[in-house]
């Protein structure tokens, strides 16, 4: 039998992607449904060779999809999600929404395959931050090895995990310092080209920022509650690509081969 999946925010960068990656795996396009608000509603995206119609996500019907991937934000996870889940629709959400609700797995394959039979309990399957996914599919092969007592990273994040508009601010902000045209910062809180900025999210209360936090707590969940974790993530002038600088403590001694071995 054919799945059919809905994809929401369809006309997003991380939307398109989707489509772009369900095409590669010749998905039929008979069977992808793109999904986004309606002022999105009627225009067309691209689904490999061809085109696809967008859907408004206030109009779509529901109980033609068995599976929803959503990329729209948290607002709209959290108000469409349980709406998709009520019409037995398994959503794989993209957002920061769920990710630390108990009844839902939080889930790398690469990882933690294992955990995703809970999304039974809530029909939701959660995606972590992308440079959360980056780092525990370096550590989990080395946790197996040794446990991992404490985790210290850096990472050095491409303007592309802020979407489309900040992509274009670095794009003009760029392009405008060869001509001594001075823009607006509008989504970065320093001019973000030729700068690097360590500062991911608002700040919270113990002085790092929400980025900072949501790697912690999405590592912990994910692969040991029991790491003890400090990050310091920083935009850097880079359209689409991060890296990552970690240092490991681990309770038994690792040499470097074993390291890379695993």
């Amino acid at each position: 039998m054919s799945v059919n999946i809905a994809v929401v925010g369809a006309t997003g960068n991380v939307g398109r992607e989707m489509l772009s990656i369900l095409s590669e795996k010749n998905y039929d396009a008979k069977n992808i449904f793109p999904v986004a608000s309606e002022r999105s509603e009627g225009s067309k995206v691209e689904y490999g060779s061809t085109e696809i119609t967008v859907e408004a996500i206030e109009k779509f019907d529901i109980s033609k999809v068995q599976i929803a991937l959503f990329s729209a934000g948290s607002e709209v996870s959290k108000e469409w999600a349980p709406k998709f889940t009520a019409k037995d629709c398994v959503v794989i959400d993209n957002s920061s929404q769920f990710r630390m609700d108990n009844d839902v797995p939080l889930i790398v394959p690469e990882v933690n395959p294992e955990d995703i039979s809970d999304f039974k309990k809530r029909n939701i399957i959660a995606n972590p931050n992308c440079s959360t996914i980056q780092l525990v599919v370096a550590l989990k092969p080395l946790h197996d090895i040794s446990k991992i007592k404490r985790v210290i990273v850096s990472t050095y994040q491409s303007v592309s995990g802020a979407g489309k508009a900040a992509m274009d601010e670095l794009f003009d902000q760029t392009k405008n310092m060869f001509s001594d045209q001075i823009k607006d910062n509008i989504n970065f809180t320093k001019s973000i080209a030729f700068n690097a900025i360590p500062h991911i999210g608002k700040f919270m209360d113990d002085g790092y920022t929400k980025e900072e936090a949501k790697m912690r707590q999405e590592t912990n969940k994910i692969l040991d509650k029991d790491i003890q974790f400090s990050a310091t993530c920083v935009r850097v002038p880079v359209f689409i690509g991060h890296a990552e600088a970690v240092n490991i403590e681990f309770e038994n001694k690792v040499s470097v081969d074993e390291a890379r071995k695993a």
